[in-house]
């Protein structure tokens, strides 16, 4: 993990509408800190803007062969929740690992057990594959509550809250998490967990949290990705 000067930011971050869930983030928030600050594990990056943390090592060797056997057998073209996006902006390969293969139940309750969140909150892990070229522009992770899909997403769980995502290996060159808006570069490393808050303290949508995953250069990129919500996620299948 590198840091920078943080990028200009503009006058006004964009109206991704009305703020829902505020008070849930809130709650939340604070209890992943508190449960954080407490883990000698984790390293939490030198920036006030957001809060994003790393634990190296988080899984072994071995786990992340496994992972990426999974990740390659249900990989296909990735996709976005705005149905009217640009291709260009997520370029990978990408799909849902099975959810109840036990091999995976257990990496979902380290990473429910590392953040203390309810395993109930969390979206299925999902796994990405990134070939040269292949990219996502920068996004965020929390939902415009004025986009479509919401109403949807709004009854399944509600907005999310915090993201964990986990590099599988190590990329010859390129592939990099970077939040360009607070000066932080993650470059991939097997094993290594790297998460952040979607919300600020209060609540409310963190715009700092804005972030991408720069073209891979040489040679190939796996990470598999977990999205809290504030409540219950009701996108089980059956």
């Amino acid at each position: 993990m590198s840091t920078a000067p943080a990028a200009p930011i503009a006058s006004a971050f964009p109206d991704v509408g009305p703020v829902v869930d505020k008070s849930a983030l809130e709650k939340l928030g604070g209890a992943v800190r508190a449960r954080l600050a407490l883990d000698p594990t984790v390293w939490h990056a030198p920036v006030h803007q957001a809060e994003i943390v790393t634990v190296t090592d988080f899984l072994m060797p071995d786990e992340c062969a496994h992972i990426v056997g999974m990740v390659d057998q249900i990989a296909e073209p990735s996709s976005t929740y705005d149905a009217d996006h640009d291709a260009s902006i997520r370029t990978s390969y990408s799909g849902d690992v099975d959810r109840f293969d036990p091999f995976v139940m257990m990496i979902e309750r380290r990473i429910d057990d590392l953040l203390g969140i309810p395993s109930a909150y969390g979206e299925t892990m999902q796994g990405q594959r990134y070939q040269p070229g292949q990219q996502f522009k920068a996004h965020y992770d929390f939902f415009s509550t004025k986009g479509a899909y919401w109403p949807g997403e709004r009854s399944r769980g509600g907005q999310r809250s915090w993201t964990a995502m986990i590099y599988l290996n190590d990329v010859e060159e390129g592939g990099e998490t970077v939040f360009e808006r607070v000066g932080l570069t993650a470059t991939p490393r097997q094993g290594m967990l790297l998460a952040w808050n979607n919300a600020n303290i209060d609540g409310t949508p963190n715009h700092y949290t804005l972030h991408a995953a720069l073209p891979v250069v040489r040679g190939c990129k796996h990470v598999i990705t977990k999205w809290y919500r504030t409540r219950n996620w009701a996108g089980l299948p059956g």
